[in-house]
């Protein structure tokens, strides 16, 4: 319907937004020093991982020759030229925030980050050269470079320092000549920690110094016989994107194993370097690393920010950072409880952090030691690094239970710490699999099989995020128990299709990508679209990551500009554009960016009054609705669909932390005007769950969900 390439926002872009949104959160007066750091080091990992993914692809698609014109209506090359302009202004902006706002105020507060080793006092020199010697030269391995030795290996990620040496005697009346100096570079170990406590000096404050600094200042006890003519740090991003043959490859495993140790031989798709880096120096990294001049970044500060996180964990300064919040107990799973009691009585909603995911690690280990339970079955997509969970599946198998994992061995970047778990698990006696030949299986869903004296029970957790413990407590998801008998069946045919290729003929609640979750998005914003045209109210409320699939966003737009109302709460890419007239018009689009990553997916149509719910695993995008297996389930209890409503609701009015897109496709930050009340959707959250059980709310239960478009917004 609306071919117009104006109309859409490029992926990549898009994404470069969120990251300013992030990195915006580094400049706010009200947050504490060290959360401001910690939004600095959020916005470098960030980064690396696009440069290491999405650039990449790119990179490849370019090499490839492929000019297919993207939703944007970009190429590849026009899109990478692009995305360096505008990644160079944010890692400008990114460094004057950190070097010119946040050190002096941190120095304020007592904090140190030494710069220059002439703010070193001799103690702390002392200190240094000891430690050198005793903690950091053992470690060491200085790599040269010259007609006998080939260019080093180096490593993705890793920083490392290069230096000019010259052998002793040969130093000429201009230093050196270009024929007399050898390359040579160390990799900085990662095995020690970057920031280097020192001993306090007169001022009392907490100093550190960066270990690179450290070994820079010594390079000359590497080199003994050579004098070193200049060394600057430099850290290089590989291609760390691959793909699988999974149809040729015996066995995923092993082939997965192959494709982790090619990361560290990726193409070099970006080199960081210090502003003032030595230009011969400069030039060998260049051309031994086959690098462009437009992918070389000369940074005005430490090189890899991700340090700061570490600086943000720093014992004894609680009062620079939030106050940390600790997930509060579901009202009805506190104490000591059995599980499936409680689910028996009625569906339970679970919002994480604000609510501990305790109850869904609890799930699992009632069940593995249950002699009722017969069988446990589960997706794991990313999991912590001791998750509980993979404990109580291999207790389970101990136990003699029935137990099928599914563990998604193509989750990026976790490929590793998800072979390690799937060979644990094979070991205790769980059937693990796979998944399905070329399909990520992202959707979140676990089934408990249980006798009892009426029968057999199916009892069911799905989910908005994974299964890991540890993110539960950063990111925000929702998610669900229940043992009514449609979801039960439908559970079961997930895993019999998983495990055996095996399609019921029908399913009762459960929409799955990539068979049918497409054309259930598009039936009922249809639904929505015709009750608009009849003058009805027509509504659509949808809350995720990312949108950025062509044809769900076409179809928005047709509802649009047919009356519909259409709310977007999206975290991070939004290709949509708001504002376009006759086309968006009525179409509002939110991002909230707080302390915790905002990570539920939630699908509110109003149907004439009736106000359908869903949530799921999936983003509206391409890979989500087309190449991955998701599930998208309803929310039918009235308590639970109030509860959902509430949390809809106070998104939308939030003033304190939503950013909202504007007709250019930038993002504008609403703050309070002087008489509207301040709202925080996270802040609210957080003070609901210590104070009351939503879900009993009687105000909840009676209200109409009628949300404001933007027009509506009194900030000023």
């Amino acid at each position: 319907m609306h071919s117009d390439y104006k109309n859409f926002d490029n992926r990549e872009l898009s994404w470069l937004k969120f990251e300013t949104r992030v990195l915006n959160e580094a400049m706010e007066p009200d947050l504490p020093i060290l959360e401001r750091l910690k939004f600095v080091s959020i916005t470098s990992s960030n980064l690396d991982e696009f440069f290491m993914v999405r650039v990449a692809s790119l990179k490849d698609q370019e090499h490839a020759g492929y000019s297919k014109l993207d939703i944007a209506g970009m190429t590849p090359s026009e899109q990478l030229e692009e995305i360096n302009e505008k990644t160079r202004k944010l890692v400008d902006k990114q460094y004057s925030i950190y070097m010119k706002n946040l050190i002096p105020i941190l120095e304020e507060k007592g904090i140190k980050v030494i710069d220059k080793y002439e703010e070193l006092t001799n103690k702390q020199l002392e200190y240094i050269d000891e430690y050198f010697n005793s903690q950091i030269y053992p470690v060491l391995t200085p790599m040269a470079f010259d007609a006998s030795r080939p260019f080093p290996l180096i490593r993705n990620k890793s920083l490392n320092i290069a230096a000019l040496i010259e052998k002793k005697g040969n130093v000429t009346g201009a230093g050196y000549k270009t024929d007399d100096v050898e390359f040579a570079t160390v990799q900085v170990p990662s095995v020690l920690p970057r920031l280097v406590p020192l001993p306090e000096d007169k001022s009392g404050k907490t100093s550190f110094i960066l270990l690179e600094q450290i070994i820079e200042k010594n390079m000359d006890k590497l080199f003994l016989s050579y004098n070193v003519v200049a060394a600057s740090p430099y850290r290089i991003m590989r291609n760390a994107d691959f793909s699988i043959d999974e149809e040729g490859a015996e066995d995923l495993l092993i082939e997965i194993e192959k494709q982790i140790k090619s990361r560290q031989r990726g193409e070099v798709i970006r080199l960081e370097v210090e502003s003032n880096i030595n230009k011969k120096l400069l030039s060998i990294l260049k051309k031994n690393l086959n690098i462009k001049e437009i992918d070389i970044y000369k940074i005005k500060g430490p090189i890899d920010l991700t340090f700061l996180m570490k600086l943000y964990g720093i014992k004894g300064f609680d009062e620079l950072r939030l106050p940390s919040y600790k997930p509060q107990d579901h009202p009805r799973l506190s104490g000591d409880y059995d599980i499936f009691s409680e689910i028996k009585k009625g569906d339970i909603l679970l919002h994480h952090p604000y609510q501990s995911f305790d109850p869904v690690v609890e799930f699992i280990r009632q069940a593995s030691v249950d002699p009722q339970v017969l069988a446990i079955k589960q997706t794991l997509y990313r999991v912590s690094g001791n998750s509980p969970i993979i404990s109580s599946l291999a207790l389970a198998a101990e136990n003699g239970k029935q137990v099928t994992v599914l563990v998604e061995l193509k989750a990026r970047f976790d490929e590793e710490n998800n072979i390690i778990w799937a060979r644990k698990l094979e070991k205790a006696g769980c059937h693990v699999i796979y998944g399905l030949v070329g399909l990520k299986t992202h959707c979140k869903i676990a089934l408990v099989v249980r006798r009892e004296e009426d029968g057999i029970r199916r009892y069911v957790h799905l989910g908005t995020g994974n299964y890991n413990d540890s993110t539960a407590k950063l990111y925000t998801d929702m998610g669900m128990f229940t043992c009514k008998q449609a979801y039960g069946e439908d559970a079961t045919a997930v895993f019999n299709m998983l495990s055996g290729y095996s399609e019921p003929k029908s399913w009762n609640r459960l929409s799955l990508a990539p068979y049918w979750l497409r054309d259930t998005f598009v039936r009922l914003i249809n639904r929505e679209i015709e009750n608009a045209k009849e003058n009805k109210e027509a509504i659509i409320v949808a809350k995720m990551n990312s949108l950025c699939d062509k044809d769900i966003i076409e179809k928005l737009y047709e509802a649009s500009a047919n009356g519909v109302k259409v709310y977007l709460i999206i975290r991070g890419i939004c290709c949509l554009r708001t504002g376009i007239a006759g086309i968006s018009d009525n179409i509002r689009v939110i991002s909230i960016v707080g302390n915790f990553l905002e990570h539920a997916r939630i699908f509110y149509f109003y149907n004439n009054g009736l106000e359908d719910i869903y949530m799921g695993s999936a983003d509206w995008m391409p890979r989500n609705l087309d190449r991955r297996v998701e599930i998208m389930f309803p929310v039918m209890d009235d308590k639970l669909k109030a509860n959902i409503k509430h949390i809809l609701d106070i998104q939308l009015k939030d003033n304190l932390k939503a950013y909202e897109m504007n007709g250019n496709g930038d993002y504008v930050r609403h703050k309070p005007a002087k008489t509207t009340k301040p709202i925080g959707a996270q802040d609210t959250f957080c003070r609901e769950a210590k104070k009351k059980n939503v879900e009993n709310d009687p105000f909840l239960m009676r209200r109409n969900f009628i949300p404001i478009m933007a027009s509506e917004v009194t900030d000023e």
